[in-house]
């Protein structure tokens, strides 16, 4: 068996001047930042109908790791938010934890608060935050996962 390169290819992009400049702009006039909102309150939404599935709850962790990641890049975009982000993830984690066990995914009480609250703080980071501070979030939360710094729901046997 043949060993395995460590060579990745880089992205080539066909103009980086753009792309410069568009990591500047405010999330906020971007179209996307619309439809990741929607998004995100659809599958919070969905959940508290009871109506929640695996899906729905890797949209709402998506969001609460990209919340985490977005103050840890720029401590400007809700730093004094950590506690309130770390206690929506650690709802999601128990909700996840319980729904894997019963196989119905449903917040209760107290986790629905935290993660409203959670939810609010990302929807204001995403309104004030630029693309290329989000883009540095994606990369940070890639990177977190690939390296097992995030928590696991469901153990894997080795």
């Amino acid at each position: 068996m043949r060993k395995r390169s460590k060579y990745r290819p880089r992205q080539i992009f066909s103009d980086p001047v753009a792309w410069v400049i568009n990591g500047f702009k405010p999330m906020s006039e971007s179209g996307e930042a619309v439809s990741l909102k929607i998004k995100n309150h659809l599958a919070l939404s969905d959940i508290t109908q009871g109506q929640g599935d695996k899906n729905k709850v890797d949209v709402l962790i998506a969001a609460m790791n990209m919340a985490e990641a977005l103050h840890i890049v720029n401590p400007a975009l809700g730093k004094e938010y950590a506690p309130e982000i770390k206690a929506a993830q650690d709802a999601i984690y128990m909700m996840a934890k319980r729904g894997v066990a019963k196989g119905r995914f449903v917040f209760t009480g107290p986790e629905m608060q935290a993660m409203n609250t959670g939810m609010e703080v990302h929807d204001a980071q995403l309104d004030a935050c630029t693309i290329g501070e989000l883009e540095q979030a994606i990369k940070y939360v890639y990177e977190a996962i690939k390296h097992r710094r995030a928590r696991a729901i469901v153990e894997v046997a080795a």
